[in-house]
């Protein structure tokens, strides 16, 4: 029970970071001047290249990496919800594409009501989608998702974080360090050993000790 709550409250940081981000483009898509309805094209694109960056942030969320695939594993309760989300996350992406193309066409000013409607609803679409997994998908997963299943997911969870930890951290030594030797070179940029996300499957965590 406890390794169930951690691994949605993690989750739930995820979230709260996306609906953040999303409140922050909205801020952004109405503080754009316009002159006569046409929007700067410059300051629309910048836009929409911030908006495809939390579209594809949703995209590779730790819920989409880890428990869709065992709800999809454990039962077949859940695969309406889950054609519902996919549903929507096309939604979004075809908002994202229409706004794209307002700018595209708008070489000289960007239709502002298009663009706004295009943007809005991508945004929309986003906030429809994280507002069902928090009241639908993850009530259902605590009662479709058992046991092992859970320790399992937030083991994977848990690795994932380690190796984006190494890799930031490989990152800021790369930039820090003088050049490196070549085979250092090739260890560095993960042609080296690589770190497999998930070999602990299904053992145990050492966190994960503390929530049983």
């Amino acid at each position: 029970m406890l390794t169930s709550t951690y691994t949605l409250v993690a989750l739930s940081v995820e979230h709260t970071a996306v609906r953040s981000a999303l409140q922050s483009l909205m801020r952004a898509l109405h503080a754009i001047p316009d002159e006569d309805g046409l929007l700067p094209p410059g300051q629309a694109a910048g836009l929409c290249a911030e908006l495809r960056q939390v579209v594809s942030d949703c995209h590779w969320r730790k819920l989409d990496k880890f428990l869709v695939p065992a709800l999809r594993r454990v039962t077949g309760a859940a695969d309406g919800l889950l054609r519902d989300l996919e549903q929507i996350s096309r939604t979004a992406g075809e908002a994202l594409a229409a706004a794209e193309a307002c700018v595209d066409a708008g070489s000289r000013g960007v239709d502002r009501d298009a663009f706004d409607e295009a943007v809005e609803r991508c945004i929309g679409a986003l906030r429809c989608r994280l507002e069902r997994e928090e009241h639908e998908l993850f009530p259902l997963a605590r009662s479709l998702v058992h046991g092992e299943a859970w320790f399992a997911i937030a083991n994977q969870m848990l690795a994932h974080d380690a190796v984006a930890r190494e890799r930031r951290g490989a990152g800021r030594q790369q930039r820090a360090a003088p050049p490196a030797p070549r085979h250092a070179f090739h260890e560095l940029h993960g042609h080296g050993p690589a770190i497999d996300a998930g070999t602990d499957f299904g053992r145990r965590h050492g966190m994960l000790s503390l929530l049983h």
